[in-house]
């Protein structure tokens, strides 16, 4: 082989091999930029609409029982609007209202609607409005005693894990006569546990207008789990300091007796 020969052989060998690197880096640069680019943030949806249903072993608002001390059936829906307004709807069994000598009033249907927004970091103010209708109840035909259908405005300030709230009747209040502008001041905090799991401490006071045998405070230490998959559960110790003469049922049980109450729901 001549000098000549041999330079050409070798010129031929590197324009091979300059072309298999030309074309690994053809093949590598398409893959390169067909990865996956990183998945973007879910936008924040207009709103939301939940729904739910659970039962409790006593149906306890705000210390008393509305159902006898016995079990109730619950359910409700929530539509939130990202703005910060909402609306609601939330139904149980009761009992106290033929407890008190009327003919019908089996239902309680609460229909409210707020709005909720920022103050300052991690302080929020909520503002509402509750209307507690009692399904076609008769509580008025009872000597002493108005319809049972109640107006409530609330307004709440949250600071953290901390919420104070106030409520005040427009309307009589659950059927007692003389009683528009009663109050209930609610005093209660959310500590998260970690794992799904909470306590939330609470204290209130129900001020009945022209009524001051009626009125009472109210307490509570509640401790909830929340299961994912929208089952939770809750074990609340409740109690209240109400008159064990005016707060009882037609055998004479205490309506606001301290008692543990037991609590499940599915929001879906």
């Amino acid at each position: 082989m001549t000098l000549k020969t041999a330079s050409a052989l070798t010129l031929a060998v590197l324009a091979t091999l300059a072309g298999w690197g030309t074309a690994f880096a053809q093949t590598e640069t398409p893959a390169e930029a067909q990865a996956p680019a990183p998945a973007a943030a879910a936008p924040t949806p207009d709103y939301t609409l939940s729904y739910n249903i659970g039962v409790v072993t006593d149906y306890r608002y705000r210390g008393i029982s509305q159902s006898r001390l016995k079990p109730a059936l619950q359910g409700g829906v929530d539509f939130a609007h990202k703005s910060g307004f909402y609306l609601g709807a939330w139904a149980s069994t009761i009992k106290w209202i033929k407890d008190a000598g009327a003919t019908n009033g089996s239902a309680e249907l609460d229909l409210y609607g707020g709005y909720k927004g920022e103050i300052a970091k991690d302080f929020t103010f909520d503002v509402g409005y509750l209307r507690y209708q009692y399904v076609d109840n008769t509580l008025g035909d009872v000597p002493g005693f108005g319809n049972a259908n109640t107006d409530e405005l609330y307004g709440a300030l949250t600071w953290g894990i901390v919420t104070v709230k106030y409520s005040d009747s427009v309307s009589n209040l659950f059927g007692t006569l003389n009683s528009k502008n009663s109050g209930y001041l609610d005093v209660s905090a959310n500590v998260d546990l970690g794992n799904g799991w909470s306590v939330v401490p609470h204290v209130g006071h129900q001020m009945v207008k022209n009524n001051g045998a009626l009125s009472y405070t109210d307490y509570a230490l509640t401790l909830g789990k929340d299961f994912g998959r929208g089952l939770s559960a809750t074990l609340a110790v409740v109690g209240t300091d109400a008159s064990k003469t005016l707060y009882v049922t037609p055998d004479g049980k205490f309506t606001g007796k301290t008692a543990l109450v037991l609590g499940a729901k599915y929001t879906f």
